[in-house]
C-alpha cells in the first residue's frame, strides 16, 4: 500500500485518510521512508519537520474523535526554503542564514496547516531564490529525478524534484520569473503562478521587486492545484498587493457559456524553441481542438516591440541589488555565484528603468487586447527540456543563446501579473518531460485550470513518473 501512496495526489490522500482506508501516520511515514531512500541522490529535501509524525498522530486522533476537518487533513506537504516555517529551519539557500528558525509561519504555510496539512519538510533552492538552477553553498545541488545529470530548474527546483520523485504529494514554491513553472516543466509535475497578489507573500524573502514575486502551489494533478489555490488565495491584512477577496474566481471552472477560445504560439518574437517543445505545444492545441475548443495560432504584436526578458533584466536589478547588498554585508565570502553576479551588474539608468516599466505596460496592453478575444493562451513553458547542470549557453534550433533565455516564455506573466500554469504534455527523445504553459486573463484562474484539466484528461503522459 505504501508504494501506492507515493504518487497519489493530495486530493486522493485526503479522501483515503477521511474514510479510514489509511492513516495520516501511514501516509507521512511512507513519504519519510521515500525521502530516506532517494534524497541522498536527488538532494531535494534540506530539512525535516521533526514533529511531522506526532502531528500526523494528532490528525488521526482528531478524526477518531469526530472532529470536523479541513480539505487537506492529515496530508503532508513540503515548502521551499525561502518561505518561513515556525520552528523549522528556513535558511534561504545561504550560509549567511545558517540555522535561521522563524517564530511564525508565512501566510501560505499557515493556510495549508489550517486546512489540515502537515508540514513534512523544506526543499532546496538557489541562494536567495535567484537562479534558474538549484544549487548553493549551504545545501548543495539538486538533481532531476528523471536524469541525475540534468537540472530540475530553479528557483523552486527542490520542490519540483521532491514531488516528481514521490517524496511529497504537494507543496509551495515562489516565482519571480520562472520559478514554479520552469521546475515543474523540467520534472513533469504541475504548478500554478496565480494572478499577482492572489496569494500573499507575507513571510517570504526576498520580496523585491514585489510586483513580480508570486507564491504558487506545485503538485501531481490539476485538481490539486485547484484545491490548494482555493486554500491559499485571499488577503491577509499584511501584503498590500493581496486585496482581491478570498474565493473570487477559484477552482476548476465549468466551461463558459460561449465557445471556449484558446490562442497558441511557439514564438511570437520571443526567440528560438526546441523543435520537440514546439511540437508538444502544437499537439496540445490539436488535443484541445478535438475536444471542441476553438483553437487558433496567434501572435502578440507587443512582444515583437518589447522583449519581456530584456526589460525585466533592466528593471529588477535596481530593486533586488539593494536587498542583496544589505543581506550579504560583511558576509561577502559566503556568497554564491548568482548573488555575486547580481551585485556586480551595472546599475540601470533611470531612462532605461522607465523604458522597462513602460514596456511592461505595453505588453500588458497587448495581452488585454488578446484576452478581449480569447479565453486562454497556450505556449511553451521553456524553450528546451531539462538541460545539463551548469550550462551557460544553449544551442536551440541552430541558434546560440545565453542561458537566461530559458526564462523568456515565463517572465512575461510575472511582469504583467497574469495567471499562468505549467503542466507536462510530452516527452523528449531522451525521455525527459516537456511541458506546456497555459495563461489567462487577470483573475481568471478558473479558466486556466479548466483548460489545463481538459488537457490533463487526454494527456499522453498522464500518470507518468521517473523510474526510481
Amino acid at each position: 500500500m505504501n508504494a501506492n501512496l507515493l504518487y497519489s495526489d493530495a486530493t486522493t490522500l485526503a479522501k483515503l485518510i477521511r474514510t479510514g482506508e489509511v492513516t495520516s501516520v501511514e501516509v507521512v511515514q511512507a513519504h519519510l521512508d521515500r525521502i530516506a531512500k532517494l534524497n541522498p541522490q536527488i538532494n531535494a529535501i534540506v530539512s525535516l519537520n521533526d514533529d511531522a509524525l506526532l502531528e500526523a498522530q494528532a490528525a488521526d486522533d482528531a478524526l477518531a474523535a469526530g472532529t470536523d476537518v479541513g480539505p487537506l487533513h492529515g496530508v503532508p506537504f513540503t515548502v521551499k526554503d525561502s518561505i518561513d516555517t515556525a520552528g523549522v529551519l528556513t535558511q534561504r539557500g545561504s550560509p549567511i542564514f545558517r540555522g535561521r528558525t522563524p517564530e511564525e509561519d508565512a501566510t501560505s504555510v499557515a493556510r495549508m496547516k489550517a486546512a489540515g496539512g502537515i508540514l513534512l519538510a523544506k526543499t532546496n533552492l538557489p541562494e536567495f531564490s535567484y537562479s534558474t538552477e538549484t544549487d548553493n553553498l549551504l545545501t548543495g545541488r539538486t538533481n532531476n529525478p528523471w536524469n541525475l545529470e540534468r537540472t530540475p530548474g530553479g528557483s523552486s527546483g527542490g520542490e519540483s524534484a521532491a514531488i516528481a520523485a514521490g517524496m511529497s504529494p504537494i507543496g509551495l514554491g515562489t516565482d519571480l520569473a520562472i520559478s514554479v513553472r520552469g521546475p515543474a516543466s523540467h520534472t513533469g509535475i504541475v504548478a500554478l503562478k496565480p494572478t499577482h497578489g492572489r496569494i500573499p507573500m507575507t513571510g517570504v524573502w526576498p520580496r523585491v521587486p514585489r510586483r513580480d514575486w508570486h507564491v504558487g502551489p506545485m503538485a501531481h494533478t490539476i485538481r490539486d492545484l485547484a484545491l490548494s489555490y482555493n486554500i491559499l488565495n485571499g488577503p491577509d491584512g499584511h501584503d498590500g498587493f493581496a486585496v482581491t477577496p478570498a474565493g473570487y474566481d477559484t477552482g476548476i471552472g465549468s466551461a463558459p457559456e460561449h465557445p471556449l477560445r484558446v490562442g497558441w504560439y511557439t514564438d511570437s518574437g520571443l526567440g528560438p524553441v526546441d523543435p520537440e517543445v514546439a511540437a508538444t505545444v502544437r499537439e496540445a492545441a490539436e488535443a484541445l481542438s478535438r475536444q471542441g475548443v476553438d483553437v487558433e495560432e496567434v501572435t502578440i504584436p507587443a512582444l515583437f516591440e518589447n522583449n519581456p526578458l530584456a526589460l525585466f533584466n533592466l528593471q529588477h536589478v535596481m530593486e533586488l541589488k539593494p536587498a542583496m547588498a544589505e543581506a550579504t554585508a560583511g558576509h561577502e565570502h559566503e556568497m554564491f555565484t548568482m548573488s555575486k553576479t547580481m551585485l556586480a551588474t551595472p546599475d540601470t539608468s533611470m531612462t532605461d528603468y522607465i523604458t522597462a516599466e513602460q514596456g511592461f505596460e505595453k505588453i500588458g496592453d497587448g495581452y488585454a487586447e488578446f484576452f478581449s478575444r480569447f479565453d486562454a493562451l497556450l505556449l511553451p513553458v521553456l524553450p528546451i527540456p531539462a538541460h545539463e547542470h551548469g550550462k551557460t549557453r544553449f544551442v536551440i534550433d541552430g541558434q546560440t543563446v545565453d542561458a537566461t533565455h530559458i526564462q523568456t516564455f515565463t517572465v512575461q506573466f510575472n511582469i504583467t501579473g497574469m495567471p499562468a500554469l505549467s503542466m507536462r504534455f510530452g516527452t523528449s527523445h531522451d525521455g525527459l518531460p516537456i511541458g506546456v504553459q497555459i495563461a489567462g486573463n487577470w483573475h481568471a484562474e478558473s479558466t486556466v485550470l479548466h483548460v489545463a484539466q481538459l488537457l490533463e484528461d487526454v494527456s499522453p503522459v498522464k500518470n507518468s513518473h521517473p523510474d526510481l
